[in-house]
């Protein structure tokens, strides 16, 4: 699992980079421009790389927010890291953030009176979600931000489980995903049939046609 996120007008040019949920005690450790989080145990939570336009021009451009780190510009991080001494490398992530899927199956959870456990499709796999939209049904294609999503306000998706029922992702709504003009309430994006391809990359410029 990777995670990166850029925010240069809140913590200036720094990469925030995540490879697990952090609970009880951490160790930060700076070398050179690379900041180390571990575990107690010893597990490496992530990297923060200082001057991080540095390493990755492109950041300069305007990114802000969830980066999707690409195979190369993970290889540069790595080098980065062993340059300043650290010997745990990051591993790329290969499945998009943000994905179209399609819901082939909703039933009620039986603990909850308005959550709804789904069958995502998602091209290659299939995952369990449970979802609290009020709009969700069956048959539908939808935004799914998958295990290790930053998403637009900075949460992050986690593994889970609500109400005992393991989650897998979330099924997203315009207002999460920050897309121009998205009705400011609950409810799942419903995409058009031909939005795009099941599996396939969500495309936020796609995305905010929906609502102009």
């Amino acid at each position: 699992m990777l995670i990166a996120g850029y925010n240069p007008a809140e913590l200036g040019d720094i990469l925030v980079t995540m490879t697990a949920p952090g609970t009880g005690e951490q160790t930060v450790e700076k070398k050179g421009q690379v900041v180390a989080i571990t575990a107690a145990d010893g597990q490496l939570l992530g990297y923060n790389f200082l001057a991080a336009s540095a390493i990755l021009p492109e950041l300069a451009t305007g990114v802000n927010g969830n980066v999707d780190l690409t195979a190369a510009q993970v290889a540069k991080l790595n080098a980065a890291i062993h340059e300043a001494g650290f010997t745990a490398e990051l591993t790329a992530a290969l499945t998009p953030h943000f994905q179209v899927g399609y819901v082939e199956k909703m039933e009620d959870h039986p603990k909850s009176d308005h959550l709804h456990i789904t069958t995502v499709d998602l091209g290659d796999h299939k995952q369990q979600i449970v979802s609290g939209s009020p709009n969700m049904q069956a048959n539908v294609k939808v935004v799914v931000a998958n295990v290790g999503t930053m998403m637009p306000s900075g949460s992050i998706i986690w593994p889970g489980a609500l109400l005992g029922v393991e989650s897998n992702g979330m099924i997203c709504s315009g207002r999460e995903l920050h897309l121009k003009g998205a009705p400011q309430k609950p409810g799942a994006l419903i995409l058009p049939d031909d939005f795009a391809p099941v599996g396939a990359a969500f495309d936020f410029a796609k995305g905010n046609e929906l609502f102009a």
